[in-house]
């Protein structure tokens, strides 16, 4: 890992945490990776060696996983229901495999969103102890 020094925070501070949060990079440097496969979050950035093990994710990806895809599915089944009349057998083949996609893909994204908030505002707490 390497040292980071202060030219590198200055610049680093300025980058965007909905930047950082959908590319999953590290909210620090912007370019060791922040998650390990699917949603793993990874315990320190390959690049600067910020320590992630200390942010607190909580159940606040999950709630906005919930709410987004949720609200989009109901309103895409709902108009779905409207316009052409479908099966129900339809809808399950339809919306079930969007809402799973759906919901993956907004857990990593509001996961490096809320670590990236979490950093820009709390930073005490990513220390190395």
């Amino acid at each position: 890992m390497s040292e980071y020094n202060a030219e590198e925070l200055t610049a680093a501070e300025t980058l965007s945490v909905l930047k950082t949060g959908f590319a999953g990079r590290c909210p620090r440097c912007g370019e060791g990776k922040l998650l390990n496969g699917l949603l793993a979050v990874r315990p320190a950035c390959s690049h600067c060696g910020l320590n992630f093990s200390n942010s607190e994710k909580g159940d606040g990806p999950a709630f906005f996983a919930i709410s987004i895809v949720g609200t989009l599915a109901a309103i895409g089944a709902v108009l779905t229901e409207v316009f052409f009349q479908p099966p129900y057998w339809v809808h399950a083949a339809l919306w079930i495999p969007v809402s799973i996609i759906g919901s993956l893909y907004v857990l990593r994204w509001s996961k490096g969103i809320i670590i990236a908030m979490q950093y820009k505002h709390q930073q005490e707490a990513f220390l190395d102890e």
